[in-house]
């Protein structure tokens, strides 16, 4: 059995999400083919033989992109088994299947393409038996990467002026045990997580160390869901490797509750902390349901800065109720934090999306705002009541998308725009600036 893994877009990462099946796939004897279209054109030979093509969906923005290179695989072989696998596979199924996919996997999706093989393999395969979302315990294997880019064809990281590291990218956890509303992982795994075996992180985390990564990216969606098996694990990379450094995204809720971890994480080669802060407004904070305020985060930077600990925040800078006083304070908020060189611009532009199964469309509030599902941009749109808002959005993305200003440069440039749009001319305030701030070359997104 032919299969060919795809992935469209992972944040400037080699895919975990193809490297995992890949090797599940080949333990179980098929012919696996690897393809990231962020890297390079679709293999027509490599299509044209396959019994399955099957996309790797972990975001919105990787699912678009798999509907318009579908349309292309389809072309070559329309013969060929179409299956979709990642977290926003499961929520938009009936799009997917009215596009042609025949088989649906979401949550832990490595048995799944295995039984998929398997099913197809018979002499007359029948409809899906899978699991649309599966949560079972799966006892994981080393990934597989070796034939996908090499490292240096993806994001790196600046570390200094003559310090640029090649990145690699593992996971320790998926799932989450938080169910703030606006989070894509809550309709599929709905406060849960599976834990991956230490061996098996460390051993895929040697392998990308010897193909030349000097740095970690860890994926999990908050890598203190699971705090001792996150301690041991950094422990033994940093015993193992201990010029490598890593980076990992932590709710503010966790960095406080557990403060007396950060000095592990500093001393065993972390070099920031992306966490997902959306809001400095408490009613949206509550709406999203994240289970910190403000202050916390105040208090969250402030413990991050005694240790020595880089805290990257990244915002859902445009909501329905956002207003233009409150998004020029989040701007002055993140000046006075000193954290205009941790943010990447890109942060000051994200604009919330609604997609199919949030938790968000449970509230009177914001089904009201709502409108249907498009299934071209995967979303429920809505309009701010306040058209000046989403002009700003618009003005915002456009001044920071491709620009190659600093980021305090760019910081200005946003400012002024919503100053502009509120009719005052107050000036850009002092920008605490540390002399090096560590950043990947692909900022997060979405």
């Amino acid at each position: 059995m032919n299969v060919v893994l795809i992935s469209t877009y992972e944040m400037g990462r080699q895919p975990f999400g193809l490297a995992s099946p890949a090797a599940w796939l080949r333990r179980a004897g098929a012919e696996v083919t690897c393809q990231d279209l962020s890297i390079e054109k679709l293999a027509d030979a490599a299509i044209a033989g396959a019994d399955i093509v099957a996309f790797y969906v972990p975001m919105h923005t990787a699912t678009r992109l798999a509907v318009e290179a579908l349309a292309q695989v389809k072309t070559i072989n329309p013969r060929c088994h179409i299956c979709f696998y990642g977290l926003y596979a499961p929520v938009n199924e009936d799009y997917l299947r009215a596009q042609g996919a025949g088989t649906i996997l979401g949550g832990e999706f490595e048995q799944g393409l295995v039984d998929l093989v398997g099913r197809l393999a018979r002499p007359v395969p029948g409809h899906q038996a899978e699991p649309v979302v599966s949560l079972a315990r799966q006892r994981f294997i080393v990934p597989d990467r070796n034939d996908l880019p090499p490292l240096n064809d993806y994001a790196h990281l600046h570390a200094g002026p003559q310090d640029v590291r090649a990145v690699g990218y593992t996971e320790a956890t998926r799932g989450c045990k938080h169910l703030c509303r606006h989070c894509p992982i809550v309709p599929v795994y709905g406060g849960r997580f599976r834990v991956i075996d230490t061996d098996i992180v460390l051993a895929d985390v040697a392998g990308q160390v010897a193909a030349g990564a000097r740095h970690i990216t860890f994926g999990d969606p908050d890598f203190f869901n699971a705090p001792g098996h996150a301690l041991r694990l950094v422990t033994s990379l940093h015993e193992t490797f201990p010029n490598v450094t890593y980076d990992v995204t932590i709710k503010v809720e966790h960095l406080l509750h557990h403060e007396r971890h950060l000095h592990t994480l500093e001393q065993t080669g972390c070099l920031f902390v992306t966490s997902a802060i959306e809001s400095i407004d408490d009613d949206i904070l509550a709406i999203f349901d994240k289970n910190h305020t403000a202050e916390d985060f105040r208090r969250a930077v402030a413990l991050c800065d005694d240790i020595g600990l880089l805290l990257n925040p990244t915002f859902v800078a445009f909501t329905p109720w956002t207003t233009l006083e409150g998004y020029r304070e989040m701007l002055l908020a993140i000046a006075e934090l000193g954290l205009v060189g941790n943010t990447a611009p890109i942060q000051y532009a994200i604009r919330l999306l609604i997609p199919a199964g949030s938790r968000l469309l449970e509230l009177p509030r914001v089904e009201a705002i709502a409108g249907r599902f498009d299934p071209v941009s995967l979303v429920h749109p809505w309009s701010h009541p306040d058209e000046r808002v989403d002009r700003l959005q618009h003005d915002v993305l456009a001044a920071v998308e491709g620009s190659v200003a600093s980021r305090s440069e760019v910081f200005g440039q946003v400012l002024a725009l919503a100053e502009s749009a509120l009719g005052i001319s107050d000036g850009a305030p002092t920008v605490r600036q540390r002399v090096t701030v560590p950043y990947l070359t692909e900022p997060w997104y979405c």
